[in-house]
């Protein structure tokens, strides 16, 4: 789009409505280079020492409740089906009692949905159960 300014007999010099970019051009540069600069400070985290993977054998005590999920979601005491959450509430409670508490080991099928083992976290956490562990295969050994 261009746009005439000035007198009509053409004496004087026309005026130039281009942008000169160049400054936008330098100011873009600089920011580009202070992103580049600050972007490895903001991006480093808080030093951690994370767990490394471990096999522990299990102890199997006779005190140790062993929970089970199918791939269906039914729950398993030892191999006594349990049919809803309350009555594992329930059956959870009566043995966070006891002195010392009982380890909750869950065991549970690799096809089996994630919310089906969550629920009986919940219940154990509701009974009151300390220690909760999962048994797990041991990694294949190449």
């Amino acid at each position: 789009m261009a746009m005439s300014v000035g007198s009509a007999d053409g004496d004087e010099e026309q005026m130039n409505s281009s942008i000169n970019t160049t400054p936008l051009v330098d100011v873009m540069l600089v920011l580009l280079i202070i992103f580049l600069i600050t972007i490895p400070v903001v991006t480093q985290s808080v030093n951690l020492s994370l767990p490394k993977e471990i096999n522990v054998p299990t102890q199997t005590k006779p005190e140790n409740i062993l929970l089970a999920v199918t791939k269906d979601g039914d729950v398993y005491w030892s191999t006594k089906y349990i049919p809803d959450t309350e009555t594992l509430v329930e059956m959870l409670k009566k043995e966070a009692v006891k002195v010392p508490q009982p380890e909750v080991h869950i065991r549970g099928d690799e096809n089996a949905r994630y919310e089906s083992v969550g629920r009986l976290i919940v219940a154990c956490q509701r009974a009151g159960i300390a220690k909760v562990g999962f048994i797990t295969e041991p990694p294949a050994k190449n």
